[in-house]
């Protein structure tokens, strides 16, 4: 497994939103790993000042971090 870096602008985002995009993504990761793909959602750091968030994600292949976050 490796770990995969997503890089989001997310200008005008609440942190209710930002906790909600967080927990879609752990929840995505772990359906993808019930169906056979592991994915596991690692972290998000957001930067508010530039609108930036960076999410890690440790997987077989880019590709299914691609999958999850679409």
């Amino acid at each position: 497994m490796s770990t995969f870096a997503v890089q989001r602008t997310l200008t005008g985002i609440t942190m209710d939103q930002l906790g909600g995009a967080q927990t879609a993504a752990i929840n995505t990761s772990a359906e993808f790993t019930a169906k056979g793909t592991p994915v596991r959602y690692i972290r998000s750091n957001f930067y508010p000042g530039d609108a930036h968030c960076t999410c890690l994600f440790e997987a077989g292949s880019a590709d299914a971090v691609r999958q999850v976050n679409e």
